[in-house]
Order: C-alpha cells, then sequence, then structure tokens
C-alpha cells in the first residue's frame, strides 16, 4: 500500500484545483509499475448523432474529484490493492476513424504486454472494438458485460462498418468474444426492424431488455450473469446512455425509460468475482449536461467497476 499511487485528498490540495487526472492519480507511473491503468480514449467520429463524446475523458477526469479511495458501501480498498494510475490518453486521429482505431489498437496492445488491467474513459462506443481486439489477442475470445440502451449491432451505418452503433456485431465477426459468455443490460427505445435485437440472441447473448428491470432490484439478475459469464476473461462495456437520461443527459443518443443509478451500482457490484481484464465508461458527451451531472456519474461508475476488480481487498 505504501508505494501504491494514492488519489491526492481534499485536504492537500483544494478539490478545484491541480492537475486533472481520474481521482487526482499522480500520472507518474509506466504501465509496467501498475496492475490498472487509466487511459483516455477522446474520439467521437464514430458518432451518429449529438457529438461532443471525445470530450468525456476531459470531463470525466474533471468530476473525478469528488471520489475518495475507499468505498463505504461495499469496503473495498482499491488504492490499498492495486498499483493504479492514470496513463494519458491515446494519441487518436481526428480526420481520419480507420487509423483512429488502428491506432487504438496498438495503444492497447502496448499496454497489455504489461499485464495491466485497462480502466478506459472514452469516448464513442466504437473505441471498444479496437480494445476488444487487442483483449482478444491477449486473454483470447473474452465475455462480456454489456450495459447500454442498444445493443450496437448494425450491420453498417450509412455504409460504413465501423461505428459505434456497429462493434459488437464486427466483434463477433471477428472472434474476439465468446458468446455464450455474454449479456448485454438496458436494451430499450424504438428500433429500424421488428428483430433488432434477435440478431445477438441467434450468437448466443442473452439480452435483457430494460422492461425486464423497471421496478426491481438486480441482484438476483446478476446472480445469473456471474453464472453465465464466469470460467474465463470477462470485459465490462458500460455505455452511459444505459442509465435514464433524467441521471445522464449528456449523452449523445439518449433513451427514455432507463436504468436507475442504484440498479447500475447493483449490475456493477454483481460482477464481483469474475475475472476482469478490462472495462470501459463511454458516450459522455459533457457539453449537453451544464451540471456536469452525467461525467460526475461517470466518475463514479469507473470507481465503482475499479472496485470489483480481482485482486481488491475488502475492509471488513
Amino acid at each position: 500500500m505504501a508505494d501504491n499511487p494514492q488519489p491526492l485528498g481534499g485536504n492537500e490540495m483544494p478539490r478545484f484545483a491541480g492537475i486533472a487526472t481520474f481521482m487526482r492519480l499522480p500520472a507518474a507511473h509506466d504501465p509496467a509499475e501498475l496492475d490498472v491503468a487509466v487511459v483516455g480514449v477522446p474520439f467521437d467520429i464514430g458518432t451518429s448523432n449529438r457529438p461532443g463524446a471525445r470530450f468525456g475523458p476531459r470531463g470525466i477526469r474533471d468530476e473525478s474529484v469528488l471520489l475518495r479511495p475507499y468505498n463505504m458501501a461495499t469496503r473495498a480498498a482499491p488504492f490499498d490493492s492495486l498499483r493504479i494510475d492514470d496513463t494519458g490518453d491515446v494519441a487518436t486521429n481526428p480526420y481520419n476513424l480507420a487509423d483512429a482505431v488502428d491506432r487504438i489498437t496498438a495503444h492497447y496492445r502496448s499496454l497489455l504486454s504489461h499485464g495491466v488491467i485497462t480502466a478506459t474513459l472514452g469516448g464513442d462506443h466504437t473505441i471498444v472494438l479496437p480494445i476488444l481486439r487487442a483483449m482478444a489477442a491477449k486473454h483470447g475470445p473474452v465475455g462480456l458485460v454489456h450495459i447500454d440502451a442498444h445493443t450496437d449491432i448494425n450491420e453498417h451505418m450509412f455504409g460504413e462498418s465501423i461505428a459505434h452503433g456497429t462493434p459488437f456485431r464486427r466483434a463477433v465477426e471477428e472472434g474476439l468474444l465468446d458468446c455464450k459468455r455474454v449479456v448485454q443490460i438496458g436494451m430499450r427505445g424504438t428500433g429500424y426492424a421488428a428483430d433488432d435485437f434477435d440478431w445477438s440472441r441467434s450468437q448466443g447473448f442473452r439480452v435483457v431488455q430494460v422492461e425486464d428491470c423497471w421496478n426491481r432490484s438486480l441482484v438476483p439478475l446478476m446472480n445469473e450473469v456471474r453464472d453465465q459469464v464466469g470460467g474465463g476473461p470477462v470485459y465490462i462495456s458500460f455505455d452511459i446512455d444505459g442509465l435514464d437520461p433524467a441521471f445522464a443527459p449528456g449523452t449523445g443518443t439518449p433513451e427514455v425509460a432507463g436504468l436507475t443509478v442504484p440498479q447500475a451500482l447493483e449490475i456493477i457490484r454483481g460482477c464481483r468475482g469474475l475475472d476482469i481484464v478490462g472495462f470501459d465508461l463511454v458516450e459522455v458527451a459533457p457539453i449537453y449536461d451544464s451540471t456536469g451531472l452525467t461525467s460526475l456519474t461517470a466518475a463514479n461508475l469507473v470507481y465503482e467497476m475499479m472496485c470489483v476488480l480481482p485482486g481488491v481487498e475488502y475492509r471488513d
């Protein structure tokens, strides 16, 4: 613990001051020295509706100043248990999507060569495809817990095969996912066809539509999810639009009647015990939320995902 990077406390530097890193971590460590690398991917040229997710990493870091290192609900102590630091941003190409995707894959392959778990601040959901390419190269096909309003399994978008609505179809086609260990939670809204969610199910995914989540605890669901996705490496991908816009208005493709924040915590805390090899929080677009609520919620969800990583100790 003594040598682990630690968040900067509010009594050491006012929370409105200092350099903006996630939870004001020192940002001074080589990935080879870390267990968990926080990474920003400021990218939104795969977005189909409102742009702005390129500012997500910065917004999440800004609001993360309110977080403290100990989880008082679960008693998790991630910064005592693991060496975690903010390693900065991927230098994405804002003019060329294909080149940006290749840059992201290369960056993550380099990080994973050091054996770290990656904690990603997005960015639009396109970024999960290059991340999964790197994950599969390291770990083989991975299981997936995907929280979202959308399944992101489009065949194409305006004729393009890579965009924020296509990553999980490409991931299946490329053999990046262990399809029987994939669960999608929170899906809802209108569709282009009546069978929009059926392709996921035909691949072996479990698709939990939001109507099955309304007005109930998701603890029983997560007991089933752990049974399904356990037994191998697991990646968590959390699109902030999985939450109802009342809790997260700052996103590009909001959908009404979504998950609540307590349900999001139940989902994440229900992943404890899985062999999590990486996670992301994507589609935060701070420019559509003048209050900072979306970025604040996202920062808390990133922290909660850190609290369920393998190796985290709990202070009973």
